[in-house]
């Protein structure tokens, strides 16, 4: 008597023990950034990643559920070098201002950063799901971060505040490219926007 097939798990697509294998959530989350660069929130789909990582549409459903989840993930490993930002708090409050700017500027500047940084401004900016996603994300992995170090009254407010201020300066300089602000010396920028941060975190 044979043994009967161990059942697949739910949402486990037939064709994926073959397409697995390492690497396959790597691939479809690659693909998925890929995506969303090229064509934006409203025309990726959930098939067009599978196409891009080569596996079946199924598997990307396994792995990440829903389009608003891959492309939560997509923004987690966009927004990696940020979350250093809790780094640069532990070394207190003094210069946090400068730190913060200075950080969040050289991020924005590297073009390896910039790129995907870009495609989720840029879907935020015109999708309401998408911004949804990134509202919760920023709010979840950064502010919430943030806020935890400083000992201020309203931390959580003036975290966003800051956050505020930096990413109406990533629109103005890196989206809409609006001058003088989108060629100006960073470091004039960096020297402008450092004290306001500084009163945002720190003064009581």
């Amino acid at each position: 008597m044979t043994d009967a097939p161990a059942p697949r798990r739910r949402g486990r697509p037939a064709r994926a023990a073959a397409q697995e294998g390492p690497g396959a959530r790597e691939r479809i989350l690659d693909a998925a950034r890929t995506e969303f660069a090229e064509r934006g929130y409203d025309k990726t789909t959930m098939r067009g990643i599978a196409r891009a990582a080569n596996v079946d549409a199924a598997l990307v459903h396994h792995y990440y559920g829903s389009k608003d989840d891959v492309f939560a993930a997509a923004i987690e490993v966009s927004f990696e070098p940020a979350l250093a930002v809790t780094a640069i708090l532990g070394k207190g409050t003094e210069g946090i201002g400068e730190r913060i700017a200075r950080y969040f500027i050289g991020v924005w500047e590297n073009p390896v950063s910039r790129g995907p940084l870009l495609v989720v401004i840029r879907s935020a900016l015109t999708h309401e799901a998408a911004a949804k996603v990134l509202r919760g994300f920023v709010l979840r992995r950064l502010l919430e971060r943030i806020a935890a170090e400083l000992e201020v009254p309203n931390p959580k407010f003036r975290a966003e505040l800051a956050a505020s201020h930096m990413i109406g300066i990533a629109v103005l300089r890196y989206v809409i490219q609006v001058e003088p602000l989108a060629s100006a010396d960073p470091e004039e920028i960096i020297s402008q926007v450092a004290p306001t941060l500084q009163r945002y975190l720190t003064e009581a």
